[in-house]
């Protein structure tokens, strides 16, 4: 594809947003402004929405659009962008990867953006759009010291994803929900515009008296605040609000505010995290200039956030989707939960060795255990459950019937045991090769679940699989 050189910041304000006379592929510049596959539920619209009678309450402060220290930047990064090496905060064990779960003595990251700040707050967000990689990586309290990265949390996403974490894959960004910082904020350039609408849903945090703790997450969040119990409120992290369309827009004044209220007619928001006292917080990229209160506080919008607070609903139902092409879907639900992640021990002898040298590790970027070279096949074993997705509306039931597949290359193998709590097997699909499947029911009883993988002779090899619900 052609790129352009040298393009004029009057021409092409969004583009001039990534790098000003710079050669930038025109894809990879719709990929970083315009995130996530057409189908996401970011980028899709519901129809004929109903609605819960929960209304917001107030809180400490008035509602706000935020942009600033709990907000994020989203960083462009491409082959030209160099490596970085992130090394743990001091008195942190490692950069907690979320998906392994497991902290790293560093995270090595291939292309990194020279302009990247992270948000000055005490969650240090900061996401990267790698588009050479086609991922997002996304930092929680990421520090720049003496010219050396430190954080806290690791976690990834495709670029060309839902912009939502998966059942297997719980935990791909540094937001409550496990999504990216910058997924569903109004970006730099999308402020910019002239267009009416945001083309996509908002982010937004509720206040502890708005969110609810049972359940704390739903469809299509994997994860909550990790002070979720000491929620009050109805609204779950996850769930999607909106304005209903009877909300009549001539009762806001304020410009910033007139192009979100008609987003929250048609996308709405979702819920990604909880904050301390602000009864919602609709998150803008860093940046922006969107500042409703840069010539002193702002009474009038103030008021009409609350016009806007005692209208936001919660949807509790739809009729049907539309997607950003137009076309009716119905999202899915029913998506991998098996994860290959640790801990693995190695079988020597019917003896189960923890932290073998010899042992095949997961791979978070390739979701999947890799074995190196070996003159004999490598047994491992992970007991702990940990394989098995936790998220709530994920959980295998009883009387289902599941399908595993294997993936893996090299001769890899792949097995899944479930016992019940006696220990008497009750599935065993014994050794699947690369393409190979097995499907069973689920249990009944309380199960204890054990995947086995097995590495290849001779060259590298690779194991990986899905486990979903099938008819």
């Amino acid at each position: 594809m052609k790129a352009f050189n040298k393009i004029s910041f009057i021409a092409l304000p969004w583009l001039a947003l990534i790098a000003f006379n710079s050669n930038v592929n025109a894809g990879d510049a719709e990929r970083y402004i315009k995130p996530f596959a057409v189908n996401s539920l970011w980028k899709s619209r519901p129809v004929s929405p109903s609605f819960s009678d929960f209304v917001i309450p107030t809180s400490k402060y008035n509602p706000n659009i935020h942009e600033g220290i709990l907000s994020s930047g989203c960083f462009f990064a491409d082959e030209t962008s160099g490596p970085v090496v992130v090394k743990p905060n001091p008195g942190q064990k490692g950069v907690y990867d979320a998906d392994a779960e497991t902290n790293q003595p560093k995270i090595e990251i291939a292309h990194w953006p020279a302009d990247l700040v992270p948000a000055s707050g005490g969650d240090g967000h900061a996401d990267i759009y790698d588009v050479a990689s086609g991922v997002i990586h996304s930092f929680w309290k990421l520090k720049n010291t003496n010219g050396e990265w430190t954080a806290n949390l690791y976690a990834w996403s495709p670029i060309d994803g839902t912009g939502w974490a998966d059942p297997a894959h719980y935990y791909q960004g540094a937001r409550a929900v496990g999504i990216g910082a910058c997924a569903g904020i109004i970006r730099k350039n999308e402020f910019a515009s002239n267009d009416p609408i945001y083309p996509h849903a908002l982010a937004m945090s509720l206040a502890l008296n708005g969110a609810g703790a049972d359940p704390a997450y739903v469809f299509p969040a994997t994860s909550a605040d990790q002070y979720s119990a000491k929620n009050t409120g109805q609204i779950p992290e996850g769930a999607l609000v909106m304005l209903p369309e009877s909300f009549d827009v001539s009762k806001i004044k304020t410009p910033e505010l007139i192009k979100i209220v008609n987003t929250l007619k048609v996308y709405g928001a979702y819920i990604v995290d909880t904050n301390d006292g602000t009864p919602f917080i609709i998150y803008v990229e860093n940046g922006s200039g969107l500042n409703l209160h840069k010539n002193g506080y702002n009474y009038k919008a103030a008021n009409e956030l609350h016009l806007i607070r005692q209208s936001l609903r919660m949807v509790t139902s739809t009729k049907a989707w539309v997607d950003a092409s137009g076309n009716p879907f119905t999202p899915e639900k029913n998506l991998n939960i098996l994860s290959l992640r640790g801990p693995w021990c190695v079988y020597q002898r019917a003896a189960c060795v923890p932290n073998d040298p010899s042992a095949g590790k997961f791979d978070t970027w390739k979701q999947a255990v890799v074995f190196g070279p070996t003159t004999t096949n490598i047994v491992q074993s992970n007991p702990s459950g940990r394989s098995l997705s936790k998220v709530t509306w994920a959980k295998p039931k009883a009387g289902d019937k599941y399908k595993l597949t294997a993936i893996t290359t090299g001769g890899g193998k792949l097995r899944l045991i479930i016992k019940n709590k006696q220990y008497s097997t009750r599935v065993d699909t014994y050794d699947l090769s690369d393409g190979q499947s097995k499907t069973f029911v689920w249990p009944a009883d309380d199960v204890i679940s054990n995947v086995v993988v097995t590495s290849g002779v001779g060259v590298s090899s690779k194991v990986s699989g899905t486990l979903v619900r099938v008819n």
